[in-house]
């Protein structure tokens, strides 16, 4: 897999502005890169009560890529396994945060972790299994390594 630098961010405005974004469909397309997914769930997760990723994020993402000309299909946009796993993965980092530690320090902590590598999936997932049908359209199990709850 090719690396790719992380991109961190400046300070907790650009990770609400990114959340916020998402939420309102507003964010620009260019900006909903991987770090962006991972810095807006942490935001959810730690400043948004009222949202349950679990629950929520599926129909957000969906209608979020529609809004910048990004179809839904059975090979782009929304991936139910992968959205879902990460949420796992954040959810469980955000837990060992200190006590104070703020927004943006967190995210960029989790995007220099082993979750916030874009490979981390792979860890748990074959390529084949991951990028299938089935791992877009709905919740698939692993078939590497079980994932800890």
């Amino acid at each position: 897999m090719a690396a790719h630098s992380i991109r961190l961010f400046a300070d907790d405005a650009a990770v609400r502005h990114v959340g916020e974004g998402l939420l309102a469909r507003t964010l620009p397309k260019a900006e909903w890169t991987h770090e962006a997914h991972l810095a807006a769930c942490l935001w959810l997760v730690r400043e948004r009560l009222d949202f349950v990723p679990e629950r929520d994020m599926p129909g957000t993402i969906s209608a979020y890529n529609l809004s910048v000309g990004t179809e839904n299909s059975d090979s782009t946009g929304y991936h139910e396994t992968l959205t879902q796993l990460y949420i796992r993965g954040v959810r469980a980092f955000a837990a060992t945060l200190p006590e104070g530690t703020s927004l943006v320090d967190g995210v960029n902590a989790l995007l220099e972790s082993e979750i916030g590598d874009r490979s981390w999936p792979l860890c748990f997932y074959s390529k084949e299994r991951l990028f299938s049908v089935e791992a877009r359209r709905g919740w698939v199990e692993p078939d590497l390594s079980p994932l800890e709850d």
